[in-house]
């Protein structure tokens, strides 16, 4: 006869305590941090309404039962939409991560911080528009600031050392816990509360399938929305009393560590603090998956001396690291936008011939230009074991690539290097009036050049922002 297996409730994993400890009870002191945290908001919420310009994210947005209203719903920014706030969060998400344009993470595992930003969005205008209704005081922007700071650091850390998608779960995982625990928060959870809606999350564990050949699709850019919406779904039934499952990471043989990660605990590299808004990267220039933004960059410095001469190339040669050649190195038909805006060859072909990048650059007018897959075919991809040694360097952080183009008649061009992509923490200084141009940009797209500018300002002004009600700071972006 097997043991019985003793059904007597454990104390929760030390993990979901130090979450929770985190999200209730650190104080964000960092200056740095907060300082980002102001760009990364306004870019975060650019990029979305850049995104609404494109009708395959707009289907996916309004509510699920169309007329449905919801009073003192969360606003959708670039809409007239007022949802409840789990399909409020979600079409937020989607549209903040539709063009591949927010702000990144790469360390070990990688993803995109700011996704959970639909959560904390949906979740405080929403509960401000309520508290006003009641005569109580609603939230102002440094709150969702600080929320901003602490789920960026929740997904970030986790990720440093443990890499999900090497076991196919996708990362999309980490925007959940970090949503289920800074929302949970927001609504005024207690630390069990916290805990059971973390823990919870750790359970929804997402396959990558959709971001790989032969099946990459559409999901990927709405995979991000679906995570942010299931945190604050799960955040909100903790704060009904729904249990948690204290053990979801370490239970012998159904736990998370023992069907997963080959029964090793999360490596934990440092404790949460403020690192991860502090280093966390931008996409200044052009949308692309991150590990190819420097090859872009690479491209761009070479298209002067290539453009005019396409049709006598003989080869090109992208370095990079093992991150980009396992994950963006593709060869083959490209099917759609979510297909090519993940091939480091096609990013680079499109670089190298127009000396630009966008995402109409993605869509299929685009794709259908000869040149586009003549270049891929000349492409080879090789890996540089310094680029990934620096690459997960913590102290170094460099995403580097290099391209170099060789001509029929023997002839090169120079090997072009780029170490640190734009938005990266050592060239910060340079990045920032980048991002103020990409912020008027993306707003123009669907806001009054006058609302613009007033935001753009706003962008500048961190004293008036930090104390500005959330409800009042969302109006500024409604369609």
């Amino acid at each position: 006869m097997s043991a019985a297996v003793s059904n007597v409730r454990p104390e929760p994993d030390q993990l979901l305590v130090d979450i929770a400890d985190y999200v209730l009870d650190y104080s964000i002191d960092s200056a740095e941090a907060i300082n980002t945290a102001w760009y990364d908001l306004f870019d975060t919420i650019g990029c979305g309404l850049l995104a609404l310009n494109y009708p395959e994210c707009t289907k996916h947005l309004g509510p699920h039962a169309p007329g449905t209203v919801v009073p003192n719903g969360a606003r959708v920014p670039g809409t007239e939409f007022e949802l409840d706030p789990v399909k409020g969060a979600f079409d937020i998400g989607c549209i903040i991560r539709w063009l591949d344009f927010n702000d990144t993470w790469l360390a070990a595992e990688w993803g995109h911080p700011s996704d959970n930003l639909g959560g904390i969005m949906a979740v405080t205008d929403w509960l401000s528009r309520t508290r006003l209704e009641n005569g109580e005081e609603p939230f102002q922007v440094r709150d969702v600031l600080t929320a901003m700071v602490k789920a960026h650091e929740i997904q970030g850390v986790l990720a440093l050392d443990n890499s999900f998608n090497r076991v196919g779960i996708d990362h999309v995982l980490l925007v959940k816990v970090a949503t289920a625990a800074v929302t949970a928060g927001l609504l005024g959870g207690d630390k069990d509360q916290v805990i059971n809606a973390v823990s919870n999350a750790w359970l929804d564990a997402t396959l990558r399938t959709y971001r790989h050949a032969p099946n990459t699709g559409s999901r990927k850019s709405w995979a991000a929305g679906d995570a942010t919406s299931r945190g604050v779904r799960l955040a909100l039934m903790a704060m009904t009393g729904e249990m948690g499952y204290p053990t979801a990471l370490s239970a012998p043989g159904w736990g998370f560590y023992d069907r997963w990660f080959e029964g090793k605990p999360f490596s934990m590299q440092r404790p949460f603090g403020s690192y991860v808004m502090e280093n966390v990267l931008f996409k200044i220039a052009f949308p692309a998956e991150f590990h190819g933004q420097t090859a872009v960059e690479a491209a761009f410095a070479l298209h002067p001396q290539v453009a005019n001469r396409l049709d006598e190339i003989e080869s090109i040669t992208i370095t990079t690291q093992e991150s980009a050649a396992r994950i963006i190195d593709k060869s083959g038909p490209l099917d759609n936008p979510a297909d090519r805006d993940h091939c480091i060859q096609y990013m680079t072909a499109i670089g190298l011939i127009f000396g630009d990048l966008n995402a109409d650059h993605y869509e299929d007018e685009a794709a259908a230009d000869p040149r586009v897959d003549a270049l891929r075919d000349a492409m080879t991809v090789v890996e540089d074991p310094r680029y990934t040694s620096e690459y997960l360097d913590p102290d170094r952080r460099s995403i580097a690539n290099a391209v170099q183009v060789t001509f029929e008649d023997g002839t090169s061009t120079d090997k072009i290097e780029v170490e640190y992509p734009l938005g990266h923490r050592r060239r910060r200084d340079e990045a920032i009036p980048r991002l103020i141009d990409k912020l008027r940009h993306n707003l123009g797209t669907r806001l009054p050049s006058d609302r613009v500018e007033r935001v753009v300002a706003l962008a500048e002004d961190h004293e008036r922002l930090e104390s500005m009600p959330v409800p009042e700071f969302v109006e500024l972006f409604l369609g």
